[in-house]
């Protein structure tokens, strides 16, 4: 790798604003004149070519990549700009050839007023979506890098705690001892953040599928900061800034190979083996399926994970499947370190050899053969019931605005409850909507648009997917969006004096870093345990044994799935689908959304909603993905999203959106990647950050990805999560944490 020499702005106006501006070098050591036919190469940029040592070259940087702005340039190998930090400038050549390399910033432009640890969010977010989809790791990176961020900004204060620094923890003790009294509280601050952030991020992506372009964002940051990535020590007893960024880093390292994880082992599952041999998806029915109430692998043709990245599985692991047929996700990520998860609400069970750790342990799930086995074949007939309301052609128009949505009074707490508080047939929950918008005191204005595109809008709001930040990194982006708006008040909690920017990020980022982590700790082990059934393998399973509904009726089962007029029937001899030799008289068929082989291309294509075989029901996803490739129950995004809404709500003190409302734009025929759509222009309209939870909840029924089931315990194990993290690290702010 090629050393860049950079020209950046200084570090002590960055300490107090980190929003770039001029910088200036020193002169270069005097050049012999005249010396011809030295290559100039510029990388992402023009003005390329061969010139003479002392002449001036006119260089101009690309244009800005989507969601990156140019920063500044740099030089490997001498020379001098006019202004590093103009898109067009002139570069005076030096004695030698050399290389010049224009940078840009992810996230927010150089211009902006926000603090390094944004900017540092900004480059962590954009290496998750560089990534595998692993949304379990990708929490604890989000955790480990904003404790981290938050360890080196809580060294120099008088109140606060580390978390890790001057800690033991998992046997990974951090040293730490007083620094020096001299030292510039801010400018030290701004550079130990960098250099902790920075080491992290470059080793915990050293593997990643675009570390290229991850370590390449990574040492942008460093050199429009003007830090030196070559500095490695970690001897911060003279109060090198540096050296102590180094050594948190170094510490959060360690960590990550004491802490259950298994990061040295690529994080491979060591125990877990599927009871359930794979479901090809691309072939009719479930056939191989012997357990209705466990999970069940996917033989894909082709497995492209939800980051888009092709992922072939490597043999030699335990439950090695083939090369496309994905291994579930980290089900012993129970044992995992957590942040604030309390021992008082873990239990320990113990299978095949492994003892499982479920914190909030929720309880056995609806089983096909057990007591609550009419709540089994209920919540996930809702689920193709609700595929049904993928088509924006069906007339159907509602109101998304806070007027209708949102003011969810309460949950149910049996699932014997659940079909009362989901509208079966027609779709949604109890939401009652506000009166007013407590921030104006005006009506919520109505926004009623076609059900068939909000729920397909939705369900790709939150699905995740292409060059997204994974669910916990996805609450980060709206808390950044939240951070940005006019009229946040940096109080902590609502109350207090105001927060610097550097203040309220770093302590928003370990709250809700945090808060995440434990979400993904909880909900994985109980993912593992539970070992839940997906509505793919359900609903095909229980469609391929026949109707539950009438046991006088064709194709009787017990373990059939049940009847449900206009939406789940029986095929008859005068159906279009029973086949040219009435081969699939007697079988289940579904009105629900045909699926992605009706997709040719996206751009243009809608697969539509029709009546189709039950054995070829898919989700709305793609046919390279189909379903995340673990257990159901709990839901992550409903535990996270959970968790994250109770975070925001308590930093912030106040329940709703800044102005009372949020403000997705979602724009006629560009916003969907699945097919084509929405039909119509709208505007995702959340009045609180409860109410945006309750609906990326919806989504993952309506994206067929989980059933009732999975949820409601999701979204209230995620109001513990989020009220126990918020509370454990303002033990760290004030000073009182053991």
């Amino acid at each position: 790798m090629l050393r860049r020499v950079v020209i950046a702005a200084s570090v002590l106006a960055l300490a107090s604003n980190c929003g770039g501006g001029g910088s200036e070098t020193s002169s270069p050591a005097p050049q012999p004149q005249g010396s011809a036919n030295l290559q100039l190469d510029v990388a992402r940029g023009t003005g390329s070519g061969i010139y003479r040592s002392g002449e001036g070259v006119a260089v101009s940087a690309h244009e800005d990549p989507e969601e990156y702005y140019f920063s500044h340039w740099s030089s490997d190998n001498g020379g001098v700009f006019a202004d590093a930090n103009a898109r067009s400038t002139t570069f005076t050549m030096p004695n030698n050839a050399v290389l010049i390399t224009a940078h840009y910033l992810p996230g927010v432009a150089p211009d902006e007023d926000v603090s390094v640890a944004r900017r540092w969010s900004e480059v962590l977010l954009q290496s998750i979506r560089n990534d595998y989809a692993r949304p379990t790791v990708h929490a604890r990176n989000l955790f480990h890098i904003s404790s981290a961020m938050y360890d080196a900004w809580a060294a120099y204060a008088e109140v606060e705690r580390p978390w890790l620094l001057g800690n033991t923890i998992s046997d990974v003790s951090c040293e730490f001892s007083t620094l020096p009294e001299s030292v510039d509280t801010e400018t030290a601050r701004v550079q130990a953040i960098s250099h902790a952030a920075y080491r992290i991020i470059r080793h915990r992506f050293v593997d990643s599928p675009g570390a290229s372009v991850i370590s390449r964002d990574a040492e942008a940051l460093m050199g429009y900061l003007g830090f030196d990535i070559d500095d490695t020590s970690t001897d911060f007893s003279s109060g090198s800034a540096t050296a102590l960024g180094n050594h948190i880093a170094q510490c959060y390292i360690d960590l990550g190979m004491a802490d259950g994880a298994n990061e040295e082992n690529s994080y491979i599952n060591r125990y877990y083996i599927p009871v359930n041999e794979a479901l090809q998806p691309e072939l009719p029915g479930n056939p191989n399926i012997s357990d209705l109430n466990r999970w069940q692998p996917l033989l894909l043709v082709e497995f492209v994970d939800q980051a888009g990245n092709p992922v072939v599985q490597q043999e030699g692991t335990i439950a090695f499947g083939g090369p496309n047929q994905p291994e579930f996700l980290s089900p012993e990520w129970g044992s995992v370190v957590p942040f604030a998860l309390s021992e008082d609400d873990l239990k320990i069970y113990t299978r095949d050899g492994f003892d499982y750790w479920v914190y909030h342990d929720p309880g056995m799930p609806p089983t096909i053969d057990g007591e609550l086995s009419n709540n089994y074949k209920w919540t996930f007939s809702l689920v193709t019931i609700w595929s049904s309301h993928l088509d924006p052609d069906d007339g159907v128009m509602i109101d998304i605005s806070p007027a209708s949505l949102g003011n969810i009074q309460s949950y149910p707490t049996s699932f014997t409850d659940y079909p009362a508080f989901y509208n079966t047939i027609d779709g949604g929950d109890s939401s009652v909507g506000y009166d007013v918008n407590p921030a104006t005191g005006a009506p919520y204005d109505a926004q009623l648009v076609p059900r068939g595109d909000y729920t397909r809008v939705l369900a790709e709001f939150w699905a995740d997917g292409p060059e997204s930040e994974t669910p916990p990194g996805h609450w980060f982006v709206i808390l950044n969006e939240v951070n940005d708006h006019e009229l946040l008040q940096r109080r902590f909690a609502g109350t207090g004096p105001v927060l610097g920017l550097l203040e309220w990020d770093v302590k928003s980022y370990f709250v809700l870093g945090g808060a995440m982590h434990d979400a993904a700790v909880t909900s994985w082990g109980i993912k593992g345990w539970y070992d839940y059934i997906r509505p793919i393998s359900s609903l095909r399973a229980m469609a391929d044994r026949g109707q539950s509904s009438d046991e006088n009726a064709p194709s009787y089962s017990i373990n059939g799935i049940p009847l449900q007029e206009g939406f789940i029937e029986l095929v008859d001899a005068d159906d279009p689908l029973a086949g040219d030799q009435n081969e699939h008289v007697g079988k289940i068929k579904f009105k629900a959304w045909r699926g992605p082989e009706y997709i040719e291309d996206p751009d243009v294509d809608e697969a539509g909603v029709a009546w189709i075989l039950a054995e070829n029901w898919m989700p709305y996803q793609r046919p390279t993905f189909v379903t995340p490739p673990f257990a159901g129950y709990i839901s992550g995004h409903s535990t996270y999203s959970r968790t994250a809404a109770e975070v925001l709500t308590a930093i912030t003190g106040d329940a709703y959106f800044p102005g009372g409302m949020s403000g997705y734009e979602i724009r006629r025929d560009e916003f969907l990647e699945f097919e084509d759509g929405p039909s119509v222009d709208m505007t995702l309209q959340w009045a609180t950050y409860r109410d945006a939870s309750d609906q990326c909840s919806l989504s993952r029924i309506w994206g067929g990805i989980h059933p009732p089931a999975d949820d409601i315990h999701g979204r209230l194990i995620g109001i513990r999560i989020g009220m126990d993290a918020y509370d454990h690290a303002v033990t760290y702010f004030e000073g009182v944490a053991p």
